[in-house]
């Protein structure tokens, strides 16, 4: 695989970062570009910050960290961000008017050759890139934050993205460490928007119910699903959970109690009020009060050792 010359990211908020910080953490010669003066200036901190600290997370090499960012250049115009770029990644807000402004402007001075690709939650890639001409190397690279951390991400061509262009983001994302998932039909918000929405109503509901406070149910998740979901998934969970049987020997077990919860009993709303959102806001600053920075460097720490030890055990040979 050739490695990008030169990668583009354009929305210096904190996905935008996190992209740049990953490819300057490859040694990757990174270009940023945000229309505010004042989030350009802090991504210029921010970058450097978050790659150096994969150097202490051992999740990157310091000479590597510190040779990309020795090529990390903070753009003035579109143009001198995109020029000679072979892969740009458009990192801005979820508004679909602005992201095809965008790329239509992108698309005025990309070589015909560059890669194209938004790092949008939810839009489906045919409203992202409405204005594109050449659909064939547009589509949409979705990551989780941090995306220097986390390394699933989400590739979803639109109709007519060609193969060719899905393989280079696959072989892209792989030699940056990630572990992309193509999404073969786009559905609203996709594969892990839909799951992270419907885990997250629940959890709303529950603490807006009093039925637990935020930081156990913060840890009812962490400690729970989410620590079996993290080793198997949801489904192969369940399929080794009832021994030789089987998911089959699940189903018949246990089915009965999940339609049960499924008819009627689980949080079905789909809006927020504004008194709801006030509620909810305040239980969790209240909960996490004067802690964010310290819990933000103790998360990092934790995904960077779960990491290392599901690496360590998908390497391990068979006892």
């Amino acid at each position: 695989m050739t490695m990008p010359r030169k990668v583009t990211v354009i929305g210096a908020g904190e996905i935008g970062v996190g992209w740049a910080a990953l490819c300057a953490s490859a040694g990757w010669p990174v270009a940023m570009f945000d229309m505010n003066p004042r989030t350009t200036e802090r991504a210029f901190t921010e970058v450097p910050r978050r790659a150096r600290a994969l150097v202490a997370l051992d999740r990157a090499t310091q000479g590597i960290v510190e040779r990309g960012l020795l090529e990390f250049t903070q753009a003035r115009s579109l143009l001198q961000a995109v020029k000679d770029a072979d892969w740009v990644v458009e990192a801005i807000a979820e508004d679909a008017v602005a992201k095809q402004k965008l790329f239509e402007s992108i698309e005025l001075v990309a070589s015909p050759e560059t890669l194209l690709t938004s790092s949008s939650t939810a839009l489906p890639p045919s409203e992202i890139f409405a204005r594109c001409r050449k659909l064939d190397r547009c589509l949409v690279t979705h990551p989780l934050n941090p995306p220097e951390l986390i390394p699933l991400v989400e590739i979803v061509p639109g109709e007519r993205t060609s193969q060719a262009a899905v393989q280079r983001a696959l072989d892209y994302l792989r030699a940056l460490g990630r572990m992309p998932i193509l999404i073969r039909k786009p559905v609203p918000g996709y594969v892990v928007g839909r799951i992270a929405a419907a885990v997250w109503r629940e959890c709303i509901d529950l603490v807006l119910q009093g039925v637990i406070d935020v930081p156990d149910l913060d840890r009812a998740v962490s400690l729970g699903p989410a620590m079996g979901w993290a080793a198997a998934g949801p489904h192969l969970t369940y399929h080794l959970a009832a021994g030789e049987g089987g998911v089959t020997a699940f189903l018949q077990h246990l089915l009965a109690s999940f339609e049960g919860l499924w008819d009627g009993k689980l949080a079905t709303w789909q809006r927020l009020e504004p008194q709801q959102q006030r509620q909810l806001t305040q239980a969790i600053e209240r909960a996490y009060a004067g802690k964010v920075d310290m819990l933000r460097a103790a998360r990092d720490r934790r995904l960077s050792a779960i990491l290392r030890a599901l690496e360590q055990a998908r390497t391990a040979p068979p006892s």
